[in-house]
């Protein structure tokens, strides 16, 4: 049956959609709770140029299963859309392949190399924002000069912030685990040294600015901080870092991501600033790779891993159902939050039972990428159907 009660539409400020008809095609004899589409405003779709990873028809498929109905697709692609031209072929993608929302981003520096703008003026009215996801901007001046241009544009800098002179060859967090295997530790300060040089940016400019993917306590704290004195400022954690910290970590390149899983205290602000409003979208950073590519261990493997097919059935399971953080707010961190402060267009529902327990299984994914940290365990809350535009465009079979 669908579960009135519980279609959480109303307090979003979303009309109910009349989807009586299309449930009722589903298997009778469970209970149905309708969500309002996800918004993802930081997914790898690897295409153009690494579609061995991922294409944008399997990673908007995957998207759709996980309940998604648009998603924004990060520009370190090849070419990297640094120019309407190059943009250009990611769009024809995008418009052949897609069956969901894709609103790109525009890269703030040419190929990404921050060493010059790109095109921001003629880029910007056909993409959500731009970033150099994948690469922090180093140098002060043009990360200045980009937010003067992006403000007058009316468009938002979306920074990976990531101090290159920090890292010393680290690809996890430098904490016990690190310590304890004898890794290479990657410092919370090469993340918020960057984000506290911006933020004194943003200030100076007015420019509005929204940080990739925070994962450290300190990182927290100076958003929270810049949100009271009245910054233009937004921020995203993706769920891994809201339930998995480095004491879970195995030797295995599925828990390798930029920036790494962080201590126990980092997760527990995390979860902490989702409850306060400080952190405002839940974002998977979705960023396929080969089997290859992730085979190589901790030290060895490609950073990124997959997870846009079990976001919400993660947070669900280990925050929501725990007591630990309220579905209303889980919910506003994948809709309204990121549609507003992105411009998205929430179009779309999905219907989850939230009875229904399993075990992830990388062999049922959409995506071509199958390195999830979430392997094996179990969690609560099944998509059976996204709808689009009154278009299913996901079924459970």
């Amino acid at each position: 049956m669908l579960n009135r009660s519980d279609l959480r539409f109303e307090f979003l400020g979303l009309p109910t959609p009349d989807c009586g008809d299309i449930v009722s095609s589903l298997p009778q004899g469970r209970e149905y709770t309708v969500f309002p589409g996800f918004a993802d405003v930081h997914v790898h779709l690897r295409e153009p140029g690494f579609s061995y990873k991922e294409t944008i028809a399997s990673g908007t498929r995957a998207a759709a299963r996980g309940g998604y109905t648009a998603v924004c697709a990060m520009p370190n692609l090849n070419p990297v859309p640094d120019t309407v031209e190059h943009l250009a072929v990611q769009e024809e993608r995008i418009a052949r392949d897609a069956c969901i929302g894709v609103y790109p981003y525009g890269a703030i520096t040419l190929g990404e190399k921050g060493e010059a703008l790109a095109d921001l003026e003629a880029l910007a009215p056909r993409v959500c924002g731009f970033s150099d996801d994948g690469r922090g901007v180093q140098s002060r001046e043009m990360m200045r000069e980009a937010m003067v241009r992006a403000k007058a544009l009316g468009k938002l800098i979306v920074a990976h912030c990531e101090d290159n002179s920090l890292l010393r060859g680290g690809y996890i967090h430098d904490g016990r685990y690190a310590a304890a295997h004898g890794h290479r530790g990657i410092c919370s300060e090469s993340e918020w040294r960057p984000i506290a040089r911006d933020l004194e940016l943003a200030a100076e400019t007015g420019c509005a600015y929204h940080v990739c993917h925070i994962s450290a306590k300190e990182s927290v704290e100076l958003i929270r901080q810049a949100k009271k004195s009245g910054l233009d400022v937004t921020c995203e954690t993706g769920p891994h870092y809201l339930t998995l910290d480095d004491s879970c970590l195995q030797e295995d390149g599925r828990f390798k991501m930029n920036p790494p899983l962080r201590d126990r205290t980092d997760r527990e602000a995390l979860v902490e600033g989702l409850l306060d409003g400080t952190i405002d979208c839940i974002a998977t950073d979705h960023a396929p790779h080969s089997a290859e590519e992730k085979s190589r261990g901790l030290e060895q493997s490609a950073m990124g891993v997959v997870g846009i097919e079990t976001a919400f059935p993660v947070v669900y399971s280990f925050l929501v159902k725990p007591g630990l953080v309220p579905l209303e707010t889980v919910l506003k961190a994948l809709t309204v939050n990121p549609a507003r402060r992105f411009g998205l267009p929430l179009e779309g529902w999905s219907v989850w039972d939230l009875n229904a327990r399993y075990v992830i299984n990388p062999k049922d994914f959409l995506s071509q990428g199958k390195a999830s940290p979430f392997t094996g365990m179990e969690v609560w809350g099944k998509n059976w159907m996204t709808v689009r535009n009154g278009q299913i465009v996901w079924k459970l079979d």
